[in-house]
């Protein structure tokens, strides 16, 4: 199983992006639709705190947040640190 997990739906083009963004920087993610999958759905919304947006991250069990929130995590260096612990 991936250390990654992005929640999405089939119609975000932000889910596209960030997927775009893995494949570029080498990284496995595993992608659960939540759009195709109740019970991707219900394991998003019980790990997020409820989070209706798409899409979504968890790296090793820890949710992550957002798009915006990944970026940053990019941007400040901090997921190289986490994906390489």
């Amino acid at each position: 199983m991936s250390r990654i997990i992005i929640y999405s739906t089939g119609t975000c083009p932000i889910c596209d992006k960030a997927k775009q963004l893995f494949k570029k920087w080498n990284l496995d993610y595993q992608e659960s639709r939540v759009d195709l999958d109740k019970n991707a759905l219900k394991e998003m919304l019980s790990i997020t705190n409820h989070a209706r947006m798409v899409p979504q991250f968890v790296i090793d069990d820890k949710w992550i947040g957002g798009f915006t929130e990944l970026t940053e995590l990019h941007m400040d260096g901090e997921l190289d640190t986490l994906i390489n612990n």
